[in-house]
């Protein structure tokens, strides 16, 4: 009989490295020894099976593709739906679920955060978290719920990216690209009267502008999109608002800006 090696794990300290490599962003194995796929293959041992090659992102284009898919949808439930079949964005494979949005879908005011973090992932809605409870104060304080059924009332809310980043880092600039063409479509198949972006990563994609939150904040902008120019109005994270509480005063000049365009509409 075979006797256990001590270096052995147990099934149970397996599964927690396995689940700890995942939260890392661990998403390949490789052998200990490497192989030399130019050699000529032995008589004993038939030759593997051809592989197919792996073609660079900038050939396979997977935010050409997102696009394409983004603009054959023609309602936000088939947009939510896409995004759930989509898997050339990396992080799905180490989120535990798409976080698209949440609101009223006829809300005249739609509002786009950035990423998911560890309540949205596991709700698998946006601003659940302390962050959110924030955004709701701010929104109750000029009159707006997520939860009004009035359309002038209530905000719709999504995501600059839909899937949470592992440990809750930034995304980088591939992966908010890989999801812009289905935040600027549901922009669109939602079509607000005014488009409020929270934090820098979401005012820099919409804009298009290098220029960090405090330079782009209250100020409306014009957003072009679906053949029309939608006002975009940039303003801080809630996030960042709990960890900098001196700048609310900031953000709520900018709540009261919102205010302010929603009453001359």
């Amino acid at each position: 009989m075979r006797q256990a090696d001590k270096s052995d794990m147990t099934p149970g300290a397996a599964a927690a490295a396995l689940a700890w490599l995942a939260e890392m962003g661990a998403d390949e194995i490789v052998g200990e020894v490497a192989v030399n796929r130019f050699a000529e293959p032995s008589a004993a041992m038939p030759a593997p099976p051809p592989v197919a090659p792996v073609l660079p992102v900038a050939v396979r284009n997977p935010a050409g593709s997102a696009a394409e898919i983004a603009s054959s949808c023609q309602s936000l439930a088939e947009l939510a739906a896409a995004l759930a079949s989509f898997d050339a964005c990396p992080l799905k494979k180490t989120a535990t679920n798409l976080c698209f949005a949440d609101g009223n879908p006829q809300a005249h005011v739609m509002l786009v955060g950035e990423a998911p973090g560890r309540e949205e992932d596991l709700e698998g809605k946006p601003f659940v978290g302390r962050s959110g409870q924030l955004l709701d104060r701010m929104l109750a304080a000029i009159g707006l719920s997520r939860r009004a059924e009035e359309p002038e009332r209530a905000v719709f809310i999504t995501n600059t990216i839909f899937w949470r980043p592992p440990g809750n880092r930034d995304p980088t600039e591939a992966e908010t690209l890989m999801c812009l063409p289905f935040v600027l479509r549901a922009i669109e198949l939602q079509s607000p009267r005014l488009v409020v972006s929270l934090g820098k990563i979401s005012a820099q994609r919409l804009t298009g502008s290098a220029d960090g939150i405090l330079r782009l904040r209250g100020r409306w902008r014009d957003l072009s999109i679906g053949g029309r120019n939608v006002p975009l109005l940039p303003t801080l994270h809630p996030a960042y608002l709990l960890r900098q509480p001196a700048q609310k005063r900031l953000a709520w000049r900018d709540m009261l800006m919102l205010r302010q365009a929603l009453d001359a509409h």
